[in-house]
């Protein structure tokens, strides 16, 4: 962690010396969000009944952010912080050890089965601390430690907003019965959602994607039974790919004929431009959810659009 978040972190509980927030006067729960999918499942269990912020600002990078003196107080004085519990958001942890939330924490990587993130054939590198060996890409199956991107399948999802229900319920007992309501309406949404995922990847004679970029998508990739390779592990830290891996990824979209280089919201795409080019195909994006521009969060995008996006591009490319 960069030098000045301890510094935060002390401007944190210097302000925490003075006298809290006073309580929303409508007696709402006070819920705060590290990254966007936390963000749109709390709002969707939480109703009427509940105040939902978002700390990763749109468009930035969870990996690279560092919160601010004011960010650090929303999550001490909160009702309720739900943050993913990997990697990309390891600030939070620095947070934690700081301060005394006085709330409860939900970690999402706890909510589910957790998959381990491991490199796949041509993949560069691996973590940080990983691509100091003399080739200058991973080797197929190499274990890289537990995969934190859960939300990326909406079975989970499910999973992580029925819990939400539960565990606002708790908090709030006198709205119990709206806050279970309202998450499993929600949650029933990403069920028929993943319902037409399977019925899509089913109907297919090759599940075979390329992404010329980071790849955090390992859960929703095990759940349709997808076959990927990509230039980066999801958490990755390089950027610029071996000569062997472009090699690799664009005699794989050659040989198998792929419509397609796939790559995430946020990336400049050069990498998946490079490979298209050199392939003959065209590049097509996959939206991960990991975050939202400040245009999308405006026009009210949501997890489930956001996916539902995702499929609508899947048939167009590979239908």
């Amino acid at each position: 962690m960069k030098q000045l978040l301890p510094l935060l972190c002390a401007l944190a509980l210097l302000c925490g010396c003075a006298a809290p927030p006073p309580e929303p006067e409508d007696g709402r729960l006070q819920i705060v969000a590290a990254v966007f999918p936390a963000y749109d499942f709390a709002r969707a269990a939480a109703g009427a009944h509940g105040d939902v912020t978002l700390l990763l600002p749109p468009g930035a990078e969870s990996h690279s952010y560092e919160p601010t003196p004011a960010d650090i107080l929303r999550v001490r004085n909160c009702d309720l912080f739900i943050y993913l519990g990997g990697e990309s958001d390891a600030w939070v942890d620095t947070i934690l050890s700081a301060i005394e939330p006085q709330g409860e924490c939900l970690r999402m990587v706890d909510c589910v089965d957790l998959l381990e993130e491991e490199t796949v054939e041509g993949m560069t590198g691996g973590h940080e601390d990983h691509d100091h060996s003399e080739e200058a890409h991973g080797h197929p199956g190499e274990v890289l430690g537990m995969d934190e991107h859960v939300w990326t399948s909406p079975k989970n999802a499910a999973v992580i907003t029925r819990l939400l229900g539960e565990t606002l319920a708790n908090l709030d007992p006198d709205h119990a019965g709206d806050y279970r309501t309202a998450a499993e309406d929600y949650a029933r949404e990403l069920d028929a959602l993943d319902g037409e995922f399977t019925a899509f990847f089913n109907g297919l004679p090759h599940k075979t994607m390329v992404f010329g970029d980071r790849f955090p998508l390992r859960y929703f990739a095990e759940t349709y039974d997808l076959d990927y390779y990509a230039a980066f592990p999801g958490c990755g830290a390089q950027t610029e790919p071996s000569a062997a891996t472009v090699a690799f990824l664009t005699e794989k979209v050659r040989d198998e004929d792929l419509p397609a280089v796939w790559y995430i919201e946020f990336s400049n795409h050069l990498v998946a431009d490079s490979i298209a080019e050199a392939a003959g195909t065209s590049t097509a994006l996959f939206h991960t959810c990991h975050n939202v521009s400040q245009a999308d969060l405006d026009a009210g995008a949501t997890y489930l659009s956001l996916m539902e996006g995702n499929l609508e591009t899947l048939r167009a490319v590979m239908g």
